[in-house]
């Protein structure tokens, strides 16, 4: 990264947290947008200083957008979006939608996240394959971390601002959620 670097954000997404880091030269009208140590985007010779950057995040290839906004004179404001939310407002609802949780298994760290909207269970970025079942006080849904018995319960809190209550057990040992 050359001297130009004028935002770093952190991600969350399910299949990982990516740094997104921008460069906006505004001599040389250079804009590189870098995720997780990787260059996507490179523009050189840039003569409109402001406007957008569009680009994908992630394995879903979830959309991404660098507002470059121009302050007074020549200072620049520069605003992650993602799906078209500024990123608090996405982490924020983010967090109504997901379940994480972090934990070291066999020495190896791991961060599961549950979609509680479509049920799908992620792991350090990868998918994982699972086997839902209803049980009598709401659903258990099973998978496998390297030798592990992993399972979510789902029970309702019995109170409908609460709503429906997930739950990691790791060889039937609770693991505590993370907020991110």
């Amino acid at each position: 990264m050359s001297g130009d670097l004028v935002g770093v954000w952190e991600v969350a997404l399910s299949d990982g947290v990516h740094r997104i880091e921008f460069e906006h030269g505004t001599t040389t009208g250079k804009r590189v947008i870098v995720i997780d140590g990787k260059e996507i985007v490179r523009r050189d010779w840039m003569f409109k200083l402001v406007g957008k950057e569009t680009f994908n995040v992630g394995s879903a290839a979830t959309k991404a957008t660098i507002n470059i906004d121009a302050v007074s004179g020549f200072a620049y404001e520069y605003t992650l979006e993602i799906n078209g939310k500024s990123l608090k407002t996405y982490m924020e609802n983010r967090s109504k939608v997901t379940n994480t949780w972090l934990l070291n298994l066999d020495g190896i760290d791991c961060r599961v996240v549950l979609e509680k909207d479509t049920m799908d269970i992620w792991c350090n970025g990868q998918k994982m394959e699972t086997a839902g079942e209803f049980v009598e006080d709401g659903t258990e849904t099973h998978f496998t971390l390297s030798d592990h018995d992993c399972c979510i319960k789902a029970v309702s809190s019995g109170k409908r601002r609460d709503g429906i209550i997930h739950t990691l057990l790791v060889d039937g040992t609770e693991i505590a959620e993370t907020t991110e």
